[in-house]
């Protein structure tokens, strides 16, 4: 046999993922090394690395794994994860992603990008996408102007602080509030971006709002524990001493409640996630952002808008993007540059895949499911210490419990994550992905698996009292 034979270790290829993705071959290295003045790679960590903190040894790593090998261990170590049914809610929801949105969007490489398109002479259909979200948002908002999608939630209010700052009438003011139940990640940036601009963060109840000297306010709506409440009062009195309110609200619910606009908001904000996107493990998510025209100039991001071609055709480009954010950083008015199109035009078209219709069905299934279970906890909480803590939600009940470790205790059994975070009392939100048997099984957590109700039951009793 030839002594030119590869070895069995050649023959393994357990470098074939390195090669495919760091790309030089044997003679290109051999080319660099030959312009730069080097015998060989190691000869070059030497020229390059301080003798100092060189290490003396090659790392012990054990020998490598081949691609499939490597791939075949991850897998097996991911499913020792229990995955659990999640119903903490707090801004992220499950949902169906139709499959020709998976298909065509999220898994095709055109769409592969989280930038907005800087040439539309290629892009007109991602432009089109990207318009279309700015028109869902704008419709459900009930404000004239909508960006072209921000990072998340809490970078989004975090924008609205610095717009609220930029158009304030009340220039003295270095203050902004934040009502007390506003999502608490959403509060955690906020607050980062404040102490990077100096400004004070005053934290209350939301009615407390107009009390204080501010440039603006942050509400949330419906709040972090789920109540709705007419909000129109709080904004009319902070904006009679000229500051300028933001809501951060969830976009599904708008599709049944008033809108922020119709509240008298400047600005509404929001995430985008459950419009057919992924909870992932948090993220990511394309954030919502909308206000008055009179604040365009101020708006951060970016704005798809409709013009003509050189032919006088319609056609789609960048309407608004701030000059300062590529020549002069610090005065721009945000330097928020890679928002989440990708995310945002999966938003977009399961907007478009359900229509109005579809999406005011999931919406009001959503709500049914909660005035189900409100009406089950009301009928037989209180012989087991279980009461609500609001009368009025969208898709989220804040229970009181008297026995709260044991009811995250029972809910982890049955695969259940509730929220944890409320003193005395457990959050669970409902979303598109609700079923019967989900809502019998929180019975069985909150109540007990004696409580005797139907779902069938009390839908019918839900469905007399509307």
């Amino acid at each position: 046999m030839s002594n030119t034979s590869p070895t069995l270790a050649q023959l393994e290829q357990k470098d074939t993922f390195i090669r495919r993705h760091i790309g030089p071959g044997k003679g290109e290295i051999e080319e660099m090394l030959s312009a730069i003045g080097a015998s060989s790679l190691d000869d070059l960590i030497e020229q390059t690395v301080p003798a100092g903190i060189a290490l003396p040894e090659p790392l012990k790593c054990g020998e490598g794994a081949t691609e499939v090998e490597a791939l075949s261990e991850l897998k097996a170590v991911a499913e020792k994860n229990k995955i659990n049914r999640s119903f903490i809610g707090m801004g992220y929801y499950d949902t169906h992603v139709p499959n020709v949105i998976l298909r065509n969007v999220l898994e095709n490489p055109g769409w592969y990008t989280a930038y907005t398109p800087y040439q539309p002479e290629i892009a007109q259909g991602r432009l089109e996408a990207i318009l279309n979200f700015q028109q869902v948002t704008i419709d459900l908002t009930g404000l004239e102007l909508a960006s072209a999608s921000l990072l998340d939630e809490g970078t989004a209010a975090a924008e609205a602080m610095g717009l609220a700052k930029r158009v304030s009438k009340n220039k003295k003011a270095n203050a902004f509030f934040i009502a007390n139940d506003v999502h608490p990640q959403t509060v955690d940036v906020v607050e980062t971006r404040a102490e990077m601009f100096g400004f004070e963060i005053i934290k209350g109840e939301a009615e407390e709002a107009a009390e204080h000297d501010i440039f603006g306010a942050l509400l949330q709506y419906p709040t972090s524990t789920g109540e709705v409440k007419d909000i129109s009062d709080i904004i009319s009195a902070v904006q009679a001493k000229k500051g300028i309110v933001a809501v951060a609200a969830d976009l599904m619910s708008l599709v049944m409640l008033k809108s922020p606009g119709e509240l008298g908001a400047d600005v509404a904000l929001g995430s985008a996630q459950r419009f057919g996107v992924p909870m992932g493990y948090g993220g990511p998510h394309a954030a919502f952002f909308a206000t008055r025209d009179s604040y365009k100039r101020s708006l951060p991001g970016r704005i798809i808008g409709v013009s003509k071609d050189t032919r006088g055709r319609p056609a789609l480009r960048m309407a608004l993007q701030t000059r300062e954010q590529h020549i002069r950083r610090e005065k721009a008015n945000s330097n928020i540059c890679t928002a989440q199109v990708l995310l945002a035009n999966m938003a977009s078209f399961y907007a478009v895949y359900h229509g109005p219709q579809g999406l005011k069905t999931i919406a009001e299934r959503i709500h049914r499911f909660a005035d189900i279970l409100a009406t089950g906890l009301n009928q037989k909480g209180a012989e087991k210490g279980v009461a609500l803590k609001h009368s009025t939600y969208f898709d989220t009940l804040t229970v009181m419990v008297s026995n709260k470790e044991d009811v995250l205790e029972k809910a982890y059994a049955k695969g259940m994550n509730l929220r944890a975070d409320l003193e005395g009392a457990v959050g669970v939100s409902l979303d598109e992905t609700t079923t019967r048997e989900d809502i019998l099984a929180l019975f069985d957590v909150l109540l007990g698996e004696d409580h005797g109700l139907t779902v069938e039951g009390l839908d019918a009793e839900v469905t007399t009292q509307a």
